[in-house]
């Protein structure tokens, strides 16, 4: 008799950590670290980013992190897949992986530190991204065309709350049919191709999209321009409250 009130314990357990809604059981999240990313997130530099998985932990995430290439095997029993900064691109069979996780209902967190590593990995998304940093004129921290805040935000849960955040050298990204942009520059802003921080004859300018998300497969993704967002050193305020809506998001059972 005894094991069996035990039994029920358990369940009833399950049952009201769902009705209150805390985790019935932890989900995964995995940070990949095995494409030459400098910026981590089992080390505490500034630039790291522990505090980004301290935010999954306290979401209801078990944390782990992967130094090798990514894999059909690796993904298994993967909730939640972190590209984060990567310096070496992805293979044709890494984006396949990526691609099957989607498609059975993983999700999907791109971080843009360089381009260039993920450019295969994003056109499978189908996001693209232009060649220079955005440079903005409204909104400036510290006086930086590279740091500002960006304020026009989308409806979307990722956005709750929220009047805006701050994005610290980040690329312009262009989503295609499907791809919801979720923030965007000020119509004053510029693609700085030269990179010499000012507006030159010829750049692009306008309004341009920092962040977007999208489904593919069953899966969902999301992509920001920038990956200085979520690292520790500007971890704070409404960066703070960005990342607990990611994660919120992220690990819903229902999008």
């Amino acid at each position: 008799m005894a094991r069996r009130s035990g039994w029920w314990l358990g369940v009833a357990a399950v049952v009201v950590a769902g009705c209150f809604g805390g985790p019935a059981w932890a989900r995964t999240v995995l940070f990949d670290q095995g494409h030459g990313q400098r910026f981590v997130a089992d080390q505490e530099g500034e630039l790291d980013l522990s505090g980004l998985a301290g935010v999954f932990r306290a979401g209801g995430f078990s944390v782990r992190t992967s130094g090798g290439p990514v894999t059909e095997a690796g993904l298994a029993g993967v909730d939640v897949l972190v590209v984060s900064g990567p310096f070496a691109p992805y293979t044709p069979d890494e984006r396949q992986a990526v691609a099957g996780f989607l498609g059975r209902g993983g999700r999907l967190v791109v971080l843009l530190h360089i381009p260039h590593p993920v450019l295969g990995l994003l056109d499978d998304l189908g996001v693209g991204v232009w060649n220079g940093v955005v440079n903005e004129r409204d909104g400036l921290l510290g006086g930086r065309p590279t740091d500002f805040r960006v304020s026009d935000l989308s409806d979307h849960p990722v956005n709750r709350g929220l009047g805006g955040f701050a994005l610290y050298g980040g690329w312009a990204l262009e989503p295609r049919d499907g791809v919801e942009v979720l923030a965007r520059t000020s119509p004053f802003a510029w693609v700085d191709k030269d990179r010499n921080r000012q507006y030159s004859a010829g750049e692009r300018n306008g309004s341009f999209a920092v962040a977007v998300a999208g489904q593919l497969g069953r899966g969902r993704f999301v992509v920001f321009g920038d990956d200085a967002i979520f690292q520790n050193r500007f971890l704070a305020g409404d960066n703070r409250r960005l990342a607990e809506n990611l994660v919120a998001w992220v690990g819903a059972t229902e999008l």
